[in-house]
């Protein structure tokens, strides 16, 4: 996996990025971003929780012009619940200086109509209700740098293709196009050849078989996040685990979770991207060799790793997407050993832990903390 610091991006980007608490990239994003950054049209191919929305939302935000009110970006999805989380996304990214509106239906079109005549210069919003926008002549695209199909297919099916047509023809022919679909059926691809310059085809997508679970017994625990380390030593000390990998979300944490374990003497050495490769093998090593009970890593060792005898995984962070949860718990139940893995979650990610059981077709079992 693939750090954000390698990307030619803004300094205040990359440290919100950070602040998010995400390091590597994840696969659609490392394929996206270079060729997105340099202006050119693109077909993803890529499932809803792979990333995608970072993947086109980081090249926006990277060429606004804050100083220009004039609205630069519009991304189109099928509806409105998407909308919302894709606008979050990107008031999370964007912080201060860059104006985002939201259009969709079943809201008031006269605060919306308010919210773009302040000046908006990124728009995220339904086919229907950007249509409306633009025939009141309340939102003017005819600046628009950069356009974004988000779930093409869905859009097809629900026959908004008409529509994305439509907005589109009233943009100028020299846009960049990003355009995201989990498949691409013949009418996306025609529509690609129609309004896209020479785009690049990546796909993400993995096959059906590779997402799936193995023999390990799955349990999440929710609980506030304040409360989290307290539950991690509490489900520790019942599980006694022979050999166990707790995997973090950041280098930051996997570093404060390696030192609080030590000062309780635990038996743990830890791994992430910035330690040098003979030092990961190292710690590795001494986990395989039983010189330490406990690893804390990122995701840098989510796949790859082989020792046969793990008993437990510990997601003491939930991971970005489910193929990544699939590659963690991956690394236990090996060699038809048995295997436990244990998910914490905070009350607000239950939905991120339903994205994983649907899209692994698996089921993960709630834990009570007695």
């Amino acid at each position: 996996m693939t750090n954000f610091d390698v990307l030619s991006i803004k300094e205040d980007i990359l440290q919100n990025i950070r602040f998010l608490g995400f390091e590597d990239m994840t696969p659609i994003q490392e394929m996206v971003l270079p060729s997105a950054l340099e202006g050119k049209d693109i077909m993803g191919q890529a499932k809803t929780g792979t990333g995608k929305t970072f993947a086109f939302a980081i090249p926006i935000v990277e060429k606004i012009r804050k100083d220009d009110k004039s609205v630069q970006a519009i991304i189109l999805t099928p509806t409105r619940e998407l909308a919302i989380q894709v606008g979050s996304e990107f008031e999370k990214l964007t912080g201060s200086g860059i104006s985002v509106a939201l259009v969709y239906g079943g809201a008031s079109i006269n605060s919306q109509i308010n919210q773009l005549r302040r000046g908006a210069q990124i728009v995220v919003g339904t086919p229907g209700r950007v249509i409306d926008l633009i025939k009141r002549r309340a939102l003017k695209i005819d600046r628009v740098e950069t356009f974004v199909l988000d779930e093409a297919d869905r859009m097809l099916d629900m026959g908004f293709i008409g529509d994305v047509e439509w907005i589109m023809e009233k943009t100028h022919e020299k846009r960049q196009t990003l355009l995201f679909s989990a498949t691409m059926p013949d009418a996306i691809r025609k529509l690609s050849k129609k309004y896209m310059r020479d785009p690049k085809f990546i796909s993400a997508n993995i096959d059906s078989d590779e997402l799936t679970v193995g023999d390990v017994q799955q349990y999440y625990i929710e609980v506030n996040q304040r409360k989290k380390m307290d539950a991690f030593f509490k489900v520790v000390e019942e599980e006694q685990p022979k050999k166990a990998l707790v995997f973090c979300k950041t280098k930051r944490w996997v570093e404060s979770l390696y030192g609080i374990l030590r000062k309780r003497r635990f038996s743990v050495d830890r791994i992430h991207g910035d330690l040098s490769q003979a030092a990961r093998k190292k710690a590795v090593d001494k986990l395989r060799q039983g010189k330490v009970r406990y690893l804390i890593c990122t995701d840098v060792v989510a796949r790859g790793i082989d020792i046969s005898d793990i008993s437990h995984v510990f997601n003491y962070d939930i991971p970005q997407e489910p193929l990544t949860y699939v590659h963690r718990i991956g690394r236990t139940a090996r060699a038809g050993k048995q295997g436990t893995a244990i998910t914490f979650i905070n009350p607000s990610q239950i939905r991120d832990l339903w994205l994983i059981e649907h899209q692994a077709r698996t089921k993960i079992n709630k834990r009570e903390l007695e």
